[in-house]
């Protein structure tokens, strides 16, 4: 397996490996599948800024991360949002931890400091949604640090969602810049 920059030309194939969390699951707050053409045009938006990484294997995306700003104002700069997906079959097998470890590596590269991830979160058992996500975070060193209650509606349940957070560096007084665009896959 190696791990490689995701290109606009990966787009039908992330799409299908992401059209199963909006239609199936509440992992994904979309109710509906992006188009290609869409999913295009955000792979370029992030990955001018941020690290946009796919694992591969034999010439097949087994699944994706990236980073994206936060919030889009100044002040914020040091802060993204991280989120990874893979495809259904890879699940349980290190594919994540090996994306999300090396999304970390190339974002503190960067300079930045807070690595942040918003979580669909159950209210009980339900089929459409695990602890897994919250799991995988906590395991990779993330500390829940918000909950909100009934956030999202999707296939007719209330679903709260969590922010979980990961501090990749000091936070000092006057931090050096980001250095958005200059990403490289560190691993």
């Amino acid at each position: 397996m190696e791990l490689l920059r995701v290109t606009e030309a990966d787009a039908e194939e992330l799409v299908a490996i992401y059209a199963p969390y909006v239609l199936e699951t509440a992992v994904s707050f979309e109710t509906e599948v992006p188009s290609v053409e869409e999913f295009a045009e955000r792979i370029r938006t992030i990955s001018a800024k941020y690290p946009y990484i796919k694992a591969v294997e034999d010439g097949v995306i087994l699944g994706y991360a990236y980073a994206a700003a936060f919030k889009w104002r100044a002040a914020y700069d040091w802060s993204v949002e991280s989120t990874i997906y893979l495809r259904g079959d890879q699940k349980r097998k290190g594919i994540g931890k090996i994306l999300y470890n090396a999304l970390e590596e190339s974002l503190r590269d960067m300079g930045i400091l807070n690595m942040n991830a918003c979580i669909g979160y159950p209210r009980c058992e339900d089929p459409h949604l695990s602890m897994d996500s919250p799991l995988f975070h906590e395991k990779l060193g993330f500390q829940l640090v918000g909950r909100f209650n009934y956030s999202g509606c999707k296939f007719g349940r209330w679903y709260d969602m969590i922010w979980m957070e990961k501090m990749l560096g000091e936070h000092t007084e006057n931090p050096e810049p980001v250095r958005f665009g200059q990403w490289k896959i560190c691993q």
